[in-house]
């Protein structure tokens, strides 16, 4: 797989990537599950159009040319990652190749059960975020060697904080009086003055609740390794302030044995985020997402004054 040039094709129209769709890719390469039906999920990512095969497969539909550039990168890692982890995974089933005009690779991967991770469906929060600690320590002792670095197939996941420096300035400049320009920006030079000087890590690259699979109150699996690679592990506390609470944040931090440097790191991912999120929520006129994303500047920023 070349992780630096994009897969050259036409993108689909998302909305034609459809069960019909999907139906005749199956049929057309997988003649031994044309019996099974296909049926869409309750929540549907973006990077991927998912759909449930029978009851035990699942069918992933690239979106885009970058997302494409995930599936060989998942079908060649993830068997070599599962068995060094503590939780399930995604398992590939199959490699689909483009047809029936669709131009991308597609997966077919084991169906996880649960469901996606939210506060209510948590029984013990600061478990959870233990459960989820011990998981991302698990996968950074993985041997890295050979292991797809930050580029296009990740959105640059692993790679350093100023990969994303030009967009969180904007986005710090056209939010103006809207954020408290002094604080986010201490945060923010803050967490660029470090770098990762150790050899690069396995990282999940989206370790977000709608990657986290929830059963009987607790982290059941971990999902979509489409930001996966090797390298700077830092994006990967971004969870701590977008999801977590102050006491189950202190439990993960601690579970995961995060040096300072990598947790400021990591809250200059998530400012990132959170920033570009804002700017489209008030673009959008989006009041009510925009009281949450202000949330989660509020907890980085909060945090950022107690380390000071």
């Amino acid at each position: 797989m070349n992780d630096e040039q994009p897969i050259a094709a036409a993108p689909p129209d998302r909305d034609a990537i459809d069960a019909s769709l999907a139906r005749r890719l199956v049929d057309g390469q997988f003649p031994q599950w044309s019996h099974l039906p296909i049926r869409g999920v309750q929540v549907d990512g973006w990077d991927n159009r998912t759909f449930r095969l029978g009851d035990e497969l699942t069918v992933r539909l690239p979106t885009g040319d970058w997302y494409a550039q995930q599936v060989d990168k998942e079908q060649r890692w993830l068997p070599v990652l599962a068995p060094q982890l503590p939780l399930p995974i995604p398992s590939p089933v199959a490699r689909g190749e483009p047809d029936a005009g669709f131009p991308y690779p597609w997966s077919v991967y084991r169906w996880l059960d649960g469901e996606l991770a939210s506060t209510a469906r948590i029984d013990d929060l600061p478990a959870f975020a233990s459960a989820l600690a011990g998981f991302l320590a698990a996968l950074r002792r993985a041997d890295a060697t050979g292991g797809p670095p930050p580029g296009q197939h990740n959105f640059f996941r692993g790679a350093p904080l100023a990969t994303y420096a030009d967009e969180t300035l904007q986005a710090i400049d056209r939010l103006g009086d809207e954020i408290p320009v002094e604080a986010v920006e201490r945060a923010w030079d803050d967490a660029m003055a470090t770098t990762w000087d150790r050899d690069p890590v396995w990282l999940h690259g989206d370790a977000a609740a709608t990657n986290l699979l929830v059963r009987d109150g607790r982290l059941a699996a971990v999902i979509d390794f489409g930001c996966s690679g090797v390298g700077d592990p830092a994006c990967d506390t971004a969870i701590a302030w977008t999801f977590l609470s102050a006491g189950s944040r202190d439990r993960f931090r601690a579970d995961l044995g995060v040096d300072a440097a990598t947790w400021s790191r990591g809250s200059g991912w998530a400012l990132w985020k959170a920033l570009i999120t804002l700017v489209g929520d008030l673009e959008r006129g989006a009041n009510e997402d925009a009281v949450g994303t202000r949330r989660v500047i509020g907890a980085i920023l909060a945090d950022h004054a107690e380390r000071r």
